[in-house]
């Protein structure tokens, strides 16, 4: 079982991006951070906890949230069951992607 980052990435731009899949027979508490890496670009994100890499309607969290320039957008307390995918997409390539929580079993 791991503690602390459990998935990290510097997604594509418009692109589905999977940061962290739960293991089987486990279940996850964790918090998510994205971070704009530019000083004069906003992003537009997304962030779903999903049974696949493309998320279907109910299953974003987030949806097309305005990340300012050199700004964090931060959720905490997640908890999702065995193999359910923290899904990320953005409009542009800038951002910083960390899952980072404890695993346990289920």
């Amino acid at each position: 079982m791991a503690t602390g980052i459990l998935g990290q990435s510097a997604p594509s731009a418009t692109t589905n991006t999977t940061v962290y899949t739960v293991p089987s027979s486990t279940i996850a508490s964790f918090n998510i951070s994205i971070c704009n890496r530019s000083s004069s670009t906003s992003a537009i994100v997304r962030i779903a906890i999903s049974a696949t890499g493309t998320p279907g309607n109910s299953e974003y969290i987030e949806y097309d949230v305005l990340v300012l320039p050199n700004s964090v957008l931060e959720r905490t307390g997640l908890v999702a069951n065995a193999t359910k995918n923290v899904v990320v997409y953005s409009d542009v390539a800038n951002i910083s992607v960390s899952v980072y929580g404890y695993e346990g079993a289920a």
